[in-house]
């Protein structure tokens, strides 16, 4: 891929990163849909539908943000590893809060099993955004896993501040326990998606980690 090329590709990443970083936020500052309806349509549609309008701009195929069957068992191996650490630390998170471990999690009016849906769907949303497209877009420019799992991570941990201020109004303290949760979310997935190149990996990781993020409202 030349220069010029990955140049092109870094634009439409930070471009499309701008517009949701916009558009989202207002969203939440302006609208409140119920939560089905936002993880359903509302944000498929603002996250999703320009995001495939650039890929197919870009003339690249959807492997390219890492929708493949390959490595299988590594994606299995990788998910449960990091699933378990994310398991014990959503305990850790839930005793600290409750002073007990308290599993009546806020899931709204929803099922467990409509609840476990609308995770699957935020997670596909929000990964194929993060690790399937900014990652892969700005790995062609910025050659240090280091250095690109920082910028995606701060990305990440910025784009989630708005529901965390505005939707669940929550303390100085608890925010900054939030966002540092968030971050380190996020660098765990990324080094996965680096070590699989398969989109289905930190797609379930996030499932198993959207628990916690519920204990811990």
């Amino acid at each position: 891929m030349s220069s010029q090329t990955n140049v092109k590709y870094i634009k439409y990443a930070i471009a499309y990163y701008a517009y949701l970083l916009v558009v989202w936020g207002f969203y939440r500052l302006l609208f409140q849909a119920p939560v089905p309806l936002e993880e359903l349509l509302v944000k498929p549609i603002i996250w999703l539908v320009p995001l495939f309008f650039l890929i197919k701009s870009e003339k690249l195929t959807l492997s390219s943000i890492g929708v493949v069957f390959n490595n299988f068992f590594k994606v299995v191996y990788s998910v449960l590893s990091l699933g378990f650490v994310f398991s014990l630390f959503a305990l850790l998170v839930n005793y600290l809060k409750y002073g007990e471990l308290n599993f009546a999690a806020n899931i709204g009016e929803v099922t467990f099993t409509g609840a476990l849906l609308l995770s699957f769907i935020t997670a596909i949303t929000e990964e194929v955004t993060f690790r399937g497209y900014l990652l892969t877009r700005l790995m062609g420019s910025i050659k240090s896993e280091r250095t690109v799992t920082l910028v995606i991570s701060v990305g990440w941990a910025l784009i989630h501040l708005p529901i965390a201020i505005l939707d669940w109004r929550l303390e100085p303290g608890s925010l900054l326990i939030y966002t540092i949760v968030v971050f380190l979310f996020s660098v765990g997935t990324t080094f996965v998606f680096l070590r699989t190149k398969n989109i289905a990996a930190p797609i379930l990781l996030h499932v198993l980690w959207q628990w916690p993020i519920i204990l811990f409202r």
